[in-house]
């Protein structure tokens, strides 16, 4: 059943997914195809299967699939009506929640995706500065499929060469480069985009040098919280690390996996986008199903679960346990260098390396079929509130069972444990 669904699937659909991130060559021959339902933490393959899954949704379900709380608010929401012609009462009471979370955010703006709220993150900054240059971080992967982030990655098909001039790069956790950077481009530079962290914390005070940098020189600072915002701290990696950048995108958590993102940040650059200022108009966002009314009814519902128990408690508490066991395990097996299990302990990845202990995609592979076999699902090792002991204790395990066939491995080649090819770089230039 799931291989004829496969083979339909890459008949109807490029790549055979929606998500570049989601297709079959992310993962090892042996991954199950399409995951037909979930609850909590564990989901179930078309086949029947059980799985417990990490980094679910694409890293958009912190609480747990098909949550009560989330489901119920969004199916009440339902049998009022969707989409309407004028705006609900849900926009506000929405758009109020993210406020009194975030510190920073003064106004906020709805929308279906992370890549489309920063790309209006981008046109607000363009215009508040009138310059055009965007300042993005070269070591933070993806801030948005639009032509002005992709330009700078080997995939930039179908984008024209001359877009590539209007995006500069710079390290992150080097103030120096960027400082160095904005001085080359003098006041042309109308925003620099970084996420807050990408797995370990920056060195102390980066960020809000970062913002220091921004207002000496009249720059925006924009900061992409799509993954870290809901996981770090209720006010975003922001509040954890003490900064307040201008503008701010959320997306993934914000909702529990429903769809819906959001740009927010300072009154004085969001009320541009708004009709009470004699300014030339900013087209800011404008979407038909931007505000579809169960998405939104589902994020206040998950906003109320973090305000009134320990979600973020749990995550750390969970991902502390089961970076401990797998280190435990890697020291072991003496895989130190070959198997790593790296980041915050709510947003940890694991690596893989060869016998040179230069990363692998070949290993990758071979990691991912074992964890399979001991029924643990995951591009990575990011957990949910729903990931209790029991499920990282048995993530454990077949960690260990994993690391045990991968130390063979090294020995006597990957090729010959590894069933099919390896896993391969999302953002390759060909196929």
């Amino acid at each position: 059943m799931a291989r004829d669904l496969q083979g339909r699937a890459h008949r109807a659909i490029p790549g055979g997914a929606h998500t570049y991130a989601k297709g079959d060559d992310q993962f090892p021959e042996s991954a199950p195809p399409f995951l037909a339902r979930g609850e909590g933490c564990h989901v179930w393959d078309v086949d029947g299967n059980e799985f417990v899954e990490y980094a679910m949704g694409l890293r958009s379900v912190t609480l747990g699939h098909a949550w009560p709380s989330v489901l119920a608010a969004a199916a009440a929401q339902m049998q009022l009506g969707q989409n309407f012609g004028r705006p609900s009462p849900v926009e506000v009471e929405c758009a109020e929640s993210l406020i009194d979370m975030v510190p920073s955010v003064e106004m906020v703006k709805f929308t279906k995706d992370g890549s489309t709220a920063n790309t209006a993150a981008i046109k607000l900054a363009r215009a508040a500065t009138g310059r055009t240059l965007v300042a993005l971080c070269h070591d933070h992967p993806f801030f948005s499929y639009d032509d002005w982030a992709m330009v700078v990655t080997d995939v930039d098909a179908g984008i024209p060469s001359q877009v590539g001039e209007s995006t500069l790069t710079f390290p992150y956790d080097d103030i120096g480069a960027l400082e160095a950077l904005i001085d080359a481009h003098p006041q042309q530079i109308a925003c620099v985009v970084l996420e807050p962290a990408k797995y370990a914390d920056p060195s102390p005070g980066y960020l809000q040098a970062v913002r220091d940098l921004c207002d000496r020189h009249g720059i925006v600072m924009i900061l992409d919280e799509n993954i870290s915002g809901f996981r770090w701290h209720t006010g975003g990696a922001q509040e954890y690390y003490g900064v307040r950048p201008h503008l701010t995108t959320f997306g993934k958590a914000i909702a529990n996996g429903f769809a819906l993102a959001a740009l927010g940040g300072e009154r004085g650059l969001m009320e541009l986008g708004g009709l009470d200022h004699d300014k030339d108009r900013v087209f800011l966002l404008s979407t038909t199903h931007g505000a579809e009314t169960h998405a939104l009814a589902a994020a206040v519902a998950t906003m109320d679960v973090y305000r009134t128990e320990p979600v973020i408690e749990r995550l750390d508490a969970a991902g502390d346990r089961l970076q401990r066991g797998c280190r435990e395990v890697i020291g072991r097996r003496g895989l130190a260098g070959y198997v790593g299990v790296e980041g915050k302990p709510c947003c940890l990845v694991y690596t893989t390396a060869d016998g040179d202990r230069q990363p692998s995609q070949w290993f990758r592979a071979l990691f991912m079929q074992e964890m399979l076999r001991g029924g643990v699902i995951g591009p990575s090792f990011i957990v949910s509130y729903s990931h209790h002991d029991p499920d990282i204790d048995r993530t454990i395990a077949a960690f260990d069972a994993t690391c045990e066939v991968y130390g063979r491995a090294l020995e006597d080649g990957v090729e010959r444990y590894l069933v099919g090819g390896p896993t391969k770089n999302v953002y390759r230039r060909r196929n």
